[in-house]
C-alpha cells in the first residue's frame, strides 16, 4: 500500500502562487503516476496534472501554462507550483497516485481558495 499526506494550500489573491506538496510512503516501487485532483462544490473531479515514472506529463488545459507539476526521482514526493492563480481554481486539491495494476490511493484533501 501507499499513503498519502499532502501540505500546503490555503489562500491566494487571483495572480498569485501557492504550492502543494505531496509526500508518499509505503511500496514507492510500485508507483507508476502521481498526480493532482481537484473538486470544487456542486462539481466533479477532475485532473489537474499528472506526472508517470518514465517523465510524462500531463496536464489540464485550464492550467496549462500556469501550473508545474514536478517529483522526485524515488517517487517520495510531489509537488504542483500553481502560479496565475484564478477565482476558478477554487477547489479541493487531492494527492493521486497509481500504482502497477491500476489501483489508486488518495490523499486527504487540501482546500485551495482564491479571491480578493
Amino acid at each position: 500500500q501507499v499513503q498519502l499526506v499532502e501540505s500546503g494550500g490555503g489562500s491566494a489573491q487571483p495572480g498569485g502562487s501557492l504550492r502543494l506538496s505531496c509526500a508518499a510512503s509505503g511500496r514507492l516501487f510500485t508507483i507508476y503516476t502521481m498526480g493532482w485532483y481537484r473538486q470544487a462544490p456542486g462539481k466533479e473531479r477532475e485532473l489537474v496534472a499528472q506526472t508517470t515514472r518514465d517523465d510524462r506529463t500531463n496536464y489540464a488545459d485550464s492550467v496549462k501554462d500556469r501550473f508545474t507539476i514536478s517529483r522526485d526521482r524515488g517517487m517520495n514526493t510531489v509537488i504542483l507550483q500553481m502560479n496565475d492563480l484564478k477565482p476558478e481554481d477554487t477547489a479541493v486539491y487531492y494527492c493521486n497516485v497509481v500504482v502497477f495494476g491500476a489501483e489508486m490511493y488518495w490523499g486527504q484533501g487540501t482546500q485551495v481558495t482564491v479571491s480578493s
